[in-house]
């Protein structure tokens, strides 16, 4: 199921373009069916994860190495996965009427479901080396998507500065991942978290941790990698509530909620976590103050509000991680529709 999922996406954006020119205007309302369909799917799943079962997938990718396709989705990846394929499906329909009679809907469309299937990738993949490379396929994605209006020097500039720092976070991941799997034996993400006190204890433990928070903290835009994000304001409005609001944003938010078990409670993951994300939450909002546009002020609250996240996954208790993933899920919510409203406003 997770893998079809995943690969519908990336197959029904090789037929986006050609289906765009077919359809016209109803084209947004066809290609969202597949996302809906896939929130449909997930929600009926959700008893079942919910009553503490994951839903697990594996296939051979190079078995020479012992290395396999491996998925998993429970209750954190379910509810990541719902995120991203709801709001997915929302935001093909938005788009459609957002842009209108432009040339390049189809364009449009291809990257934004190759971003969605990427986004499905990091929510259900349980092998760290699949992470990194749908990790950084909704980095390419991304650049795509930001520079939708290429004739504008300032979208290319913006998308090339955001796959600059988020694909160099990217490889700093790696490597963080690779010295992960070499300190836990494994390159599983779900064995890995049952390895926490031997990780902790491992004299790979402090590089892993640094290497892997560049890589969340640059997707997240924390301080001092947070300029790239109000930046990203270049992009259409409806590119704007999915990625840099909804979801992409929150891939490293994300990780760092996967990875708090096995990495979490030490001094480091405290001070380097809560203090970044401590940061970025009073400097977003500060900033925030001094906007007047609405797409750029509502990029600096979101900054703000992924720094609160972060601080609350840095302080690590029980009642902190549960406010954590209570507001992952709401500000999704609040601030995609608030992308959303201004995006008719600008029109």
């Amino acid at each position: 199921m997770l893998l079809a999922a995943i690969g519908s996406g990336f197959i029904l954006a090789s037929l986006a373009p050609a289906l765009t020119r077919r359809l016209g205007r109803w084209a947004g309302w066809v290609l969202a069916g597949l996302p809906a369909a896939i929130a449909l799917l997930l929600i009926v799943q959700w008893p079942v994860v919910a009553g503490g079962h994951a839903i697990v997938e594996a296939y051979p990718w190079v078995p020479e190495l012992g290395v396999s396709l491996s998925l998993r989705l429970d209750g954190l990846g379910l509810l990541f996965a719902l995120l991203i394929s709801g709001i997915g499906a929302l935001v093909a329909v938005y788009g459609g009427g957002y842009l209108k009679g432009d040339r390049d809907l189809g364009r449009f469309y291809a990257w934004l479901l190759v971003f969605m299937a990427a986004m499905l990738g990091v929510a259900s993949a349980d092998n760290l080396l699949a992470l990194f490379i749908f990790w950084e396929l909704t980095s390419l994605s991304s650049y795509m998507l930001i520079g939708f209006g290429h004739d504008r020097a300032s979208a290319r500039q913006a998308a090339l500065q955001a796959l600059l720092v988020t694909g160099g976070g990217g490889l700093a991941l790696l490597a963080g991942l690779v010295l992960l799997g070499l300190a836990g034996g494994t390159f599983e993400l779900s064995a890995l978290l049952s390895q926490g006190d031997a990780l902790r204890a491992h004299a790979l433990y402090v590089p892993a941790v640094v290497l892997v928070l560049l890589g969340a903290f640059t997707k997240s835009a924390q301080f001092p990698f947070h300029f790239w994000l109000p930046n990203a304001m270049e992009a259409p409005t409806p590119i704007s509530a999915y990625l840099h609001s909804a979801t992409m944003v929150k891939a490293g938010v994300y990780l760092l909620l996967r990875l708090s078990p096995a990495l979490g409670g030490t001094d480091l993951w405290i001070y380097a976590v809560g203090g970044v994300g401590a940061t970025t939450m009073l400097l977003g909002a500060v900033l925030a103050l001094a906007q007047t546009d609405l797409k750029r002020l509502l990029a600096y609250s979101t900054v703000s509000a992924l720094g609160m996240l972060t601080l609350l996954i840095g302080l690590g208790s029980k009642l902190a991680l549960e406010a954590a993933v209570v507001l992952l899920a709401a500000h999704a919510l609040y601030k995609g529709a608030l992308f959303l409203v201004a995006g008719i406003l600008d029109h």
